[in-house]
C-alpha cells in the first residue's frame, strides 16, 4: 500500500506534514475567540458562494440548484440549468460573480464536458448569456471534475480544474483537464500575458499552470503577486502550491505517457520524472484531508477539508512558505465535512458543509 510505504507523518490537532525538500512547518495552538454563526441551512452539497452588494449571497448546490440568501432565508433562483448532469463528484460547481454585480459564472458537468456558462441576474431569476468555455474533459463518473473560477485583482478569470482520473490530461497541454487557466472573463479566451500566449491551440493558450490532480480553489494573497491553490491528492499529499506561471506541479499518472491506467502510485510532485516540476508549499502526507477551497482570512490561508471535517490555518512568511498550521477547535470535526470558503466584503470567512442533508452556510469571526 503506497500509504505505509509514504511513511509516518505527524497529523495532530493542529496537522501539519513535510514540505517536499524542506523542513515540516510548526505546529501552532489552536487559535481562539472563534465565533460561528450559522446563516443558513437545508442546502445540499453547498458547493460556492458569491457576494452581492446589497449583502445577499448566491449559493451553488451540487444537484443543479442555485439560492439566493438574504437575511437568513434562502430563496431558490429561477435559472434553466436542465443541461446539468450531475454524477458523483461532477454537478453545478464553482461559481463567482463579475464585478458589475449583474453577471456570475458557474462550472458545471453536462453530459459531454464540464463548462463554464455565465447568467445574468435580475431579483431572484438569472437568464443564461454565454458558454463562456466548454469543451473542459469530463469523466462519465463524475471524478476529478474540479471546478472552480474565481477573479484575479488584474480582472483575469482563473479555473481550477480536475484531470477526470484520465492519466494524460494532466501533461498534455492541449487539453484543459488537471489546469489552472487564466482566461478573459468576456470572451473566455486565454488571457493576454499567459505562458502559452503564442501557441496555436486555443487550449493551451488559456492554461497558467499544469500537472495538476484535482485542483479545488484558487486564491490570490492580498498585498502580493502570490497565488495559491488547494488540491486534492490520491492516498497521500494533498498540496497547497504557489502558483508560476507557465510551471508545471508533476502529477503524471501516465508516466510519461508509457501507460493508459491511471497509475495513482506516482508522486504529487514527480520531480525525478520533472526535475523543474514546482514542489508544493505544503503537503498533508498521510492520510489525506481532501482540502478543498482556500480564501485569505485575517491575514492566514484558511483551507476547509471534506474528509478531514475541519479548517486549516496557514501562517505564512512574505515569500510563502507554510511557517505554521492551526485547527479551530470549534470547526474540528463538528460541522462534518466542509467545502466552500470565500472571504466577505466585511473580511468575515463564510464556509459551507458538504454533508448531502441539511448543510450549512456558516460566518467566522474573531480568529486571535
Amino acid at each position: 500500500m503506497r500509504a505505509l510505504v509514504a511513511g509516518l507523518v505527524l497529523v495532530v490537532a493542529a496537522c501539519s506534514s513535510p514540505e517536499p525538500g524542506g523542513n515540516a512547518p510548526s505546529t501552532a495552538p489552536a487559535p481562539t475567540g472563534l465565533k460561528i454563526e450559522e446563516v443558513a441551512g437545508g442546502f445540499q452539497h453547498a458547493w460556492d458562494i458569491g457576494f452581492l452588494p446589497d449583502g445577499s449571497m448566491l449559493v451553488t448546490e451540487r444537484p443543479g440548484r442555485i439560492k439566493l440568501v438574504k437575511n437568513g432565508k434562502a430563496t431558490p433562483v429561477d435559472v434553466d440549468l436542465g443541461d446539468v448532469q450531475v454524477r458523483g463528484e461532477g454537478g453545478l460547481m464553482g461559481l463567482v460573480i463579475h464585478p458589475d454585480n449583474q453577471r456570475f459564472t458557474v462550472c458545471y458537468n453536462t453530459a459531454n464536458d464540464v463548462r463554464l456558462v455565465t447568467f445574468r441576474l435580475d431579483g431572484t431569476t438569472a437568464t443564461k448569456t454565454k458558454a463562456l468555455v466548454t469543451g473542459m474533459p469530463s469523466n462519465p463518473s463524475g471524478r476529478h471534475s474540479g471546478c472552480r473560477p474565481t477573479l484575479a485583482p488584474d480582472g483575469t478569470m482563473f479555473v481550477a480544474t480536475g484531470d477526470i482520473a484520465q492519466p494524460r490530461n494532466p501533461q498534455d497541454r492541449t487539453s484543459l483537464g488537471g489546469k489552472v487557466l487564466r482566461i478573459d472573463p468576456e470572451t473566455g479566451e486565454g488571457a493576454a500575458g499567459n505562458p502559452f500566449a503564442s501557441s496555436s491551440n486555443a487550449n493551451e493558450r488559456r492554461i497558467y499552470t499544469y500537472g495538476h490532480r484535482n485542483v479545488q480553489g484558487v486564491v490570490f494573497r492580498p498585498g502580493t503577486e502570490q497565488i495559491f491553490s488547494s488540491e486534492h491528492g490520491p492516498d497521500v499529499d494533498d498540496e497547497v502550491n504557489l502558483l508560476k506561471a507557465g510551471a508545471n506541479y508533476g502529477w503524471d499518472p501516465s508516466k510519461g505517457g508509457t501507460q493508459n491506467r491511471y497509475d495513482e502510485d506516482v508522486p504529487m510532485t514527480d520531480l525525478q520524472r520533472f526535475p523543474d516540476a514546482v514542489p508544493a508549499v505544503w503537503s498533508s502526507g498521510s492520510p489525506t484531508e481532501a482540502i478543498c477551497q482556500a480564501a485569505f482570512w485575517n491575514g492566514k490561508l484558511a483551507v476547509t477539508a471534506l474528509k478531514g471535517s475541519k479548517l486549516l490555518l496557514f501562517t505564512l512568511d512574505e515569500a510563502g512558505k507554510v511557517q505554521n498550521v492551526s485547527i479551530p477547535n470549534e470547526l474540528n470535526d463538528k460541522y462534518g465535512r466542509l467545502r466552500a470558503a470565500r472571504t466577505a466584503p466585511d473580511g468575515s470567512l463564510y464556509i459551507t458543509t458538504s454533508n448531502g442533508t441539511d448543510d450549512k452556510l456558516l460566518r467566522l469571526t474573531g480568529v486571535a
